[in-house]
């Protein structure tokens, strides 16, 4: 049985992208900068930021990866080390090694290539496969956040749990499931697809709009 749309609360989130309209176009191409004009450090930081999120603060996963950063902890030292700057996320111990894994696969010899290797996969579906099927901690989640974070996609969704609630609120989705299959998430992503052009609202801004009902700012 189909849910009912929940017509108060998609009126108003209507509302609220139109008043946020200018600034989430604003955003996202601040996104799409970094793909076209960023360095490869700018890519390669937004992926370690989409391996450190799951069930961590976004902001604490930012400021992770700008110590990182700033200490030259990104694409060189040991684990140990990227472990000990971790402290404010979630799984540290497992994601310091993901960020391990990702070097090998982006920085084989020290050398950032995350833009070529991207570039020569395809289109923003088969990218998101690719990373699914080759980083380590990547989830279909995780892929689309990294590729809409870097401008490389408008059309894939992120399903986080701020998502999903909302969804169900608005009546496009019955439940939330416990946990999400690829034929799941591919599910719920068309229903997603269907609803915003129904609003006439492209996906990309949808996803920033409900962020913003949760946190009250866009942030990445």
């Amino acid at each position: 049985m189909k849910s009912a749309l929940n017509r108060e609360i998609i009126s108003a989130v209507a509302a609220q992208w139109k008043n946020l309209k200018s600034d989430i176009e604003t955003r996202l191409g601040e996104f799409a900068g970094v793909w076209s004009e960023g360095s490869e450090k700018e890519i390669f930081s937004e992926l370690v930021f989409c391996l450190f999120t799951p069930q961590s603060k976004a902001k604490s996963c930012w400021a992770a990866v700008e110590s990182l950063s700033a200490k030259g902890l990104l694409t060189a030292g040991s684990r140990e080390k990227v472990y000990r700057e971790l402290a404010c996320v979630r799984f540290n111990k497992n994601k310091s090694g993901y960020v391990m894994e990702a070097r090998k696969l982006f920085c084989p010899d020290g050398s950032i290539k995350i833009r070529k290797i991207l570039s020569g996969i395809g289109d923003e579906e088969a990218v998101r496969e690719w990373l699914v099927k080759n980083v380590k901690g990547i989830g279909y989640k995780e892929a689309s956040h990294f590729l809409r974070n870097i401008g490389f996609s408008q059309n894939l969704a992120i399903l986080d749990r701020h998502i999903l609630k909302n969804l169900k609120l608005m009546g496009v989705i019955k439940d939330i499931p416990g946990s999400i299959t690829k034929k799941e998430y591919f599910k719920i992503e068309n229903k997603m697809r269907a609803f915003t052009r129904s609003l006439g609202i492209p996906l990309n801004h949808l996803d920033l709009v409900l962020w913003h009902k949760e946190a009250g700012e866009l942030f990445k």
